[in-house]
C-alpha cells in the first residue's frame, strides 16, 4: 500500500536502553505461525509471551520505488528493531509485530495504508514517512490510532491530536538553516517542490533569515520528480549572484531529488561566481555527498541542518548495534539516514509506552492515553526528553504538536559530513528554534 504528497495541479548483550525487557521462551508453534504471516502480510516473527498474550501489532509506512522521495530504510529499520526486540524476549514478555506499507507517494495509497492499519487493529503507526497528512490522519483519528514519530514532512503532523512527532520536521530544519546563513550570505535562493508540502517551506527558511536580520529568500519552484533541473539551477544562480559584494547561497530542498538538482547545478555553476550551497538533512546524506564527488563535489563547504547529532556520535551506538545484529548487509538501512534515525527514536518512544503500560491491556486507546497522560521519554540524549502536552509552545503559529525544535548544524568538510564549528545558538552545537518559529509567517 502507499502514501505521499499531493500536487496542487496535480546471549548478545543488549544496547543500553531506558528499562530492561523480560525474557521469555519462544514456542515452536509461534515460530511457525509468524513465519507464515511474514510471507502473507509483512509481519516480523517474534516471541510469544509467557502468559499467552497476543503479539503487539504496529505498522510503519514509507514510499519506496517511486519517481520522487523514497525512504525504504524506515520500514527496514522497523523490521530490524522488531527482530531484535523479539530475539531478546519481547517487551513485557510479548512479541512485537511490524506490518509495513509502501505508500508509493500517492494520496490514495496513503489513505489505503491508514485504512489497512485500522483493519489490522494496530496499536500505533510508528516511525513513518508520508507527504499526505490530509489523507492518512483522518482515517487514523477515526480509528483512534496514534501516529508516533512521523518524519515531519508536512505541517499536518504538528496539528493532529493523535500525532506524536519526535523532531521538528522541515519547519525546524529550515528555520535553523536560515539563521545559520543569515550572516554568511547575500541573496538566498530556495529551490523547493511545486507541491502542497513544498508550499510550506519558504516561511520556515524566512523565519530563520529574519531572526538573523536577513531579507526573505527567493522562492524557486521545481517539479519534485524531474530528471534534470538545468533551468531551475540557472535561475537560482542568477538570483543568488545579484549582489556582487557578497557571496550568494542556493538552498535546494527537493528530498531525494536534491542530488539530481545538484548535478544540473554543478554544470550551470561554471558560468557564475562562487556560490555557497546549503540544505537540510533528509535532502542530503553522506551517501549523496560521496556519489556527487565528495571533497571535489558541489556540497563541499555546504551547511546542512539536521535534527539529531551527527552519525558518528556515540549516542547512536545502540542503534548501530541493533542494525549490525539484525540487518547486517541490508543496504537500505543507513545509520546516517535521518529517516532511519527517526524510526529508531519513534520505536524508542513506543517501547517506553509499552513498558509504562506493563502487564495491562495494550491497545490503540491505552497507547494514546499513556502518551497523553504526561509520559516523558528519554532517548539517550538524541533529543530532549519528549513529552506531548495538548498544546505545545508553538500552538499560536499553527504547530500545537511540535514539541522538539532542536536543530544541529553540520558542514561538509573534506567530503565528510561533520559537526560545524559555527553554532546557531544553544549548547553542544544544538539550537532550540522554538522562539524563531514563533515569529514564522506560516501560510
Amino acid at each position: 500500500m502507499c502514501m505521499t504528497g499531493r500536487r496542487r495541479t496535480r546471549s548478545t548483550p543488549l544496547p543500553a536502553l531506558p528499562r530492561p525487557v523480560r525474557a521469555t521462551a519462544l514456542g515452536a508453534g509461534a515460530v511457525a505461525l509468524c513465519a507464515s504471516l511474514t510471507a502473507a502480510c509483512g509481519v516480523v516473527p517474534g516471541a510469544t509471551g509467557g502468559s499467552g498474550d497476543d503479539p503487539i501489532k504496529v505498522m510503519t509506512w514509507a514510499p519506496q520505488d517511486t519517481d520522487a522521495t523514497n525512504k525504504p530504510g524506515m520500514p527496514a529499520m522497523a523490521r530490524a528493531y522488531a527482530r531484535w526486540v523479539n530475539s531478546h524476549g519481547g517487551i513485557n514478555g510479548r512479541s512485537l509485530q511490524v506490518l509495513t506499507c509502501n505508500d508509493h507517494n500517492d494520496s490514495v495509497g496513503a489513505a489505503k495504508c491508514a485504512r489497512r492499519a485500522a483493519a489490522e487493529n494496530v496499536v500505533a503507526v510508528v516511525g513513518s514517512y508520508s507527504q499526505f497528512g490530509d489523507s492518512y490522519l483522518a482515517p487514523l483519528e477515526g480509528a483512534g490510532i496514534p501516529y508516533i514519530g512521523g518524519y515531519g514532512v508536512t505541517n499536518d503532523e504538528f496539528t493532529g491530536a493523535m500525532s506524536y512527532p519526535v523532531n521538528g520536521g522541515q519547519p525546524a530544519l529550515l528555520a535553523g538553516l536560515g539563521k545559520a546563513l543569515a550572516s554568511d550570505c547575500g541573496h538566498v535562493a530556495l529551490v523547493r517542490p511545486d507541491s502542497i508540502a513544498g508550499d510550506e517551506l519558504p516561511a520556515m527558511l524566512d523565519s530563520g533569515l529574519k531572526a538573523g536580520g536577513h531579507p526573505d529568500a527567493g522562492d524557486q519552484l521545481a517539479a519534485e520528480d524531474a530528471t534534470e533541473y538545468g533551468g531551475q539551477a540557472e535561475q537560482a544562480l542568477r538570483y543568488a549572484t545579484k549582489d556582487v559584494t557578497r557571496k550568494g547561497c542556493v538552498v535546494p530542498a527537493l528530498g531525494d531529488r536534491t542530488d539530481t538538482f545538484m548535478d544540473s547545478f554543478r554544470r550551470a555553476r561554471a558560468n557564475f561566481p562562487a556560490v555557497r550551497t546549503a540544505t537540510v538533512l533528509g535532502s542530503v546524506d553522506q551517501t549523496v555527498i560521496n556519489a556527487t564527488g565528495g571533497a571535489t563535489g558541489p556540497y563541499e563547504g555546504a551547511y546542512i541542518s539536521g535534527w539529531y547529532p551527527v552519525a558518528s556520535d556515540p549516542r547512536w551506538d545502540p542503534m548501530k548495534k541493533v542494525i549490525n545484529e539484525e540487518a547486517f548487509g541490508d543496504n537500505r538501512i543507513d545509520p546516517a539516514d535521518a529517516g532511519v534515525q527517526t524510526t529508531w527514536i519513534a520505536y524508542t518512544v513506543l517501547r517506553a509506552v509499552l513498558e509504562k503500560i506493563g502487564d495491562g491491556e495494550v491497545s490503540a486507546d491505552t497507547v494514546r492515553h499513556t502518551l497523553d497522560d504526561g509520559l516523558r521519554v528519554s532517548t539517550g540524549g538524541l533529543t530532549p526528553t519528549l513529552r506531548w502536552p495538548y498544546e505545545g509552545k508553538l500552538a499560536a503559529v499553527g504547530f500545537p504538536r511540535l514539541v522538539n525544535a532542536d536543530v544541529t548544524l553540520q558542514v561538509v568538510r573534506d567530503g565528510k559530513l561533520v559537526a560545524a564549528r559555527k553554532r546557531i545558538g544553544g549548547a553542544n552545537g544544538i539550537a532550540d528554534m522554538t522562539s524563531t518559529l514563533e515569529n514564522a509567517d506560516v501560510p
